[in-house]
């Protein structure tokens, strides 16, 4: 089955929830296959009741996240935030890249929740789940209303993106990233615009994404690269070179997660690779296996971002003396929560937000 053009799923499973189940397939009453139905992309406010998303994971490196949008228009097909589209009746495969979600009301929230008697300052972290400067957020502002409320608190925060819109933001994240409130990682998981394109296919192209840690490095905002998912057979090859292109263009830390194919994702990325790269669809999956003691995935805390085994083993090693060699293994920035101070006019709107209405 093949990709739509300008998507990254070939087709849209059914959820794992779903009492009926759905699949194309081909019944053989012809030798072509029909041209590939336009997919648009519809976009639907959602009510939330707060913005900020809590965690108790020990293999994340924060607690508490803004998510502004479900759904990702990026389309990249190994994203380990697909199966959450099932908790709404969608499919993990292209619904959760064409049906997104976004919260109107974010900044707003925001708001109520930083100046909340009781609220302790922590790092914020932008984009845990999905993108925040996925396409949609070109009109919307979503993500910049959200940091615009971060500015005037002082409250300190990081972000991931794939995307160069982040450089529209450097009015903000520039003043904050230099008073030790702000830092990006962008994530590059390859070089190669033809890979790019098959697997992240409405992602920045990687040249843009290295343009952007320049301007974001010029603006004095610490930046870290994400070479995120190694895809053992596909990627790997390029975890060096990779590193190497982002540190010339400024950053400063690097990380790495290995391929994860928890529940839906496992049978959309195979379905993607027999088609994308049929030549290298057995040996890819034959090694992500053995990054999982024999399985497509093994959800251990422990070991769930990295896996075990020779072939994760060789990646570590790899991946540490690529960043001593190239300067990227320096402490991760430390971000200031001693600055956090509620602006006194948050007060009356606070007040405002809350009142019972007529």
């Amino acid at each position: 089955m093949a990709q739509a053009r300008g998507r990254g799923a070939c087709s849209n499973r059914s959820g794992r929830y779903e009492a009926d189940r759905r699949e194309v397939f081909d019944d053989g009453w012809t030798d072509q296959d029909p041209p590939a139905a336009k997919i648009r992309t519809t976009l639907s406010p959602e009510r939330a009741r707060t913005i900020i998303a809590r965690n108790t994971s020990p293999d994340v490196g924060f607690d508490r996240s803004i998510n502004p949008y479900k759904g990702c228009e990026h389309g990249c097909i190994y994203c380990y935030a697909r199966p959450s589209h099932a908790w709404m009746g969608l499919s993990p495969g292209l619904d959760f890249e064409s049906r997104i979600f976004f919260k109107p009301d974010a900044a707003r929230l925001l708001e109520r929740e930083l100046a909340a008697p009781r609220y302790v300052c922590r790092r914020i972290h932008v984009g845990g789940n999905t993108d925040p400067y996925q396409p949609a957020e070109r009109d919307l502002k979503s993500t910049r209303s959200i940091l615009q409320v971060m500015a005037r608190f002082n409250q300190p925060f990081s972000l991931i993106t794939k995307s160069q819109l982040v450089t529209r933001d450097i009015d903000i994240l520039g003043p904050m990233g230099q008073r030790g409130l702000a830092s990006v990682l962008v994530s590059i998981t390859t070089l190669d615009r033809g890979l790019a394109r098959a697997m992240e296919p409405r992602a920045s192209t990687p040249q843009r994404r290295l343009e952007a840690i320049r301007r974001l490095t010029d603006a004095g905002i610490p930046v870290g690269v994400g070479f995120a998912p190694v895809i053992p057979g596909l990627n790997d090859h390029e975890l060096e070179s990779v590193l190497e292109a982002a540190a010339d263009a400024g950053a400063v830390t690097a990380m790495y997660v290995t391929l994860r194919l928890p529940l839906e994702i496992k049978d959309l990325f195979r379905e993607w690779l027999e088609s994308a790269r049929p030549e290298r669809a057995a040996r890819v999956m034959s090694l992500v296996r053995q990054t999982r003691g024999g399985k497509d995935y093994d959800p251990g805390w422990s070991q769930r971002m990295k896996g075990t085994g020779p072939v994760a083993e060789l990646i570590a090693a790899r991946f540490r003396a690529a960043v001593k060699r190239y300067g990227l293994d320096g402490a991760h920035h430390e971000l200031d929560t001693g600055q956090f101070r509620v602006p006194p006019e948050a007060r009356p709107q606070l007040d405002l937000f809350d009142s019972p209405t007529a």
